[in-house]
């Protein structure tokens, strides 16, 4: 079932919501066993085979986390390591089975010329986002960071349908709490209008502004993975338009995600923050996708020594956490190399800093407009390169659409079209000009920390004005769902 569905819309969501604050107003555990029970029919939708795989890991990664607080209280080091390794493994074999057997043994078939097969291994949805979070649920265990071990609260954490597909990556501590509190099980007019408020902008992000320009990314990377030669124009074209796709596509879903939650009383971490304002890579990263990047910093890069063991040592931990977190995207060779791009693009950056602070400057000193501007547009172009090999069908194909956009397979321009052009002028405005959703909404704590910022003449108020455009917005949204068009990160 997707976000941008009549059924979702108009049958799953207000039954879900009208239930949950139905059985609230006689019983918390009801009305939160209830959201458990929905978020799995929710996900069942797609391929209900895979519920009991999910139900499995909960009971399974529940029972192990409790036996690890257990043996922390009883002084026992030892069968805590134990049940803290022996755990986390078997969540990774899980995902390394489903979601990387197949890659492996093509990658050995490849290089050994041997014909190996697993047969076909259909992914389960969002099993790396539940994976992540329960790991990370275990690791703050055996930390000695979980206070909660309520079962219902902890499926709720995990299953809870507005982050399960496709995230934000959750933190037991964001969302236990939550749980916990009387007032989420009580109906609010003010929650309900800012969640319809976030919603709305998500939905028409998505089916306007990403669908529509969805339409003339394919033609391109097409030709260059079959034996075509795109032109310089065409393949700059096809580049920039799923810059623009993924880019209105993840952040329509994770504003949808958040204004769904917060109808339910429950606010969400932020996880997408306008990303291409970013004047560098390692800023980019602080917008993008921000719950992973703070599971990897936390969970992956810190441990592997993160910078403190030297500047060599952190350009390594650097690179193999984004290599890894490139393989976290996908079972193949182009997210592999789109990870290692970013890694290699946050080396460079991380370096560019250390040599400025030797010379007596101050990174973190704001820019003047023009190195702004100029910073700006060169971190972007550099994150649409690296989306090439991220789209791509194969390296090959990545390959043919890299030299044609700098021009190493001849200057011709090939077919573009004006659609596309236009597409992309209006939303390299939107995405560089506009003001983000939380920053239109700040004013109604739209997102977990979010910090206040931007020009308070566009801050949301409850009033006609606004209900309005929001009615324009969820019409436009709603009449453009033509189709079951998939969000891009629902296949990781």
């Amino acid at each position: 079932m997707l976000f941008n569905s009549y059924g979702f819309i108009f049958a799953f969501l207000p039954l879900a919501l009208a239930a949950f604050f139905l059985l609230g107003r006689y019983s918390q555990s009801a009305a939160a066993l209830w959201l458990v029970g929905v978020s799995l029919y929710f996900y069942g939708h797609w391929n209900p085979i895979y519920v009991p795989l999910l139900a499995g890991s909960i009971a399974f990664n529940y029972l192990f986390g409790y036996g690890i607080a257990k043996a922390d209280t009883k002084g026992s080091d030892r069968l805590k390591f134990f049940l803290t390794a022996f755990s986390i493994c078997a969540n990774l074999a899980l995902l390394g089975y489903f979601k990387y057997a197949n890659f492996f043994i093509d990658s050995i078939d490849w290089a050994a010329g041997t014909s190996f097969s697993m047969g076909k291994i259909v992914l389960p949805l969002g099993i790396s986002f539940f994976t992540f979070t329960q790991i990370a649920f275990l690791v703050d265990t055996a930390r000695g960071l979980v206070k909660e071990y309520d079962f219902i609260h902890y499926a709720l954490f995990v299953t809870y349908f507005p982050h399960l597909i496709a995230g934000p990556v959750l933190h037991h501590k964001e969302m236990m709490p939550q749980f916990a509190k009387k007032e989420t099980y009580e109906f609010n007019h003010g929650n309900m209008a800012v969640g319809l408020a976030i919603f709305s902008i998500g939905l028409f992000k998505k089916t306007v502004l990403a669908d529509g320009i969805a339409y003339y990314v394919g033609p391109a990377f097409y030709a260059a993975s079959h034996g075509g030669n795109p032109g310089m124009g065409e393949a700059w074209i096809g580049a920039l338009c799923y810059a623009f796709q993924i880019y209105f596509d993840f952040s329509g879903y994770s504003d949808m995600a958040i204004g769904l939650s917060r109808m339910f009383g429950i606010t969400l971490p932020l996880n997408f923050n306008s990303p291409y304002k970013s004047v560098n890579i390692i800023e980019f990263w602080r917008r993008w996708h921000m719950t992973l990047s703070r599971f990897l910093r936390d969970y992956l890069y810190i441990p592997l020594g993160g910078n403190r063991k030297g500047k060599g040592r952190r350009y390594f931990n650097l690179l193999a956490t984004m290599l890894l977190g490139g393989l976290w995207h996908g079972a193949g060779w182009t997210y592999i190399i789109w990870g290692g791009l970013h890694g290699l693009y946050l080396v460079i950056n991380h370096g560019w800093h250390a040599l400025r602070r030797e010379f007596g400057q101050d990174p973190t000193v704001p820019l003047s407009g023009a190195m702004r501007i100029l910073s700006v547009f060169s971190t972007f172009l550099a994150v649409t390169v690296a989306w090439v090999f991220f789209r791509s069908d194969n390296v090959g194909g990545a390959l043919v659409m890299l030299k044609a956009m700098f021009g190493m397979a001849g200057l011709h321009a090939g077919g573009i079209s004006r659609g596309a052009v236009n597409w992309i002028w209006i939303l390299l405005l939107v995405s560089w000009l506009a003001p983000n959703t939380q920053q239109i909404m700040r004013s109604f704590s739209p997102a977990l920390d979010y910090r206040e910022e931007g020009d308070s003449s566009l801050a949301w108020q409850p009033d006609r004005r606004w209900l309005a455009a929001h009615v324009a917005l969820a019409v436009f949204g709603v009449i453009s769902i033509s189709k079951v068009s998939e969000f891009i990160y629902f296949q990781f």
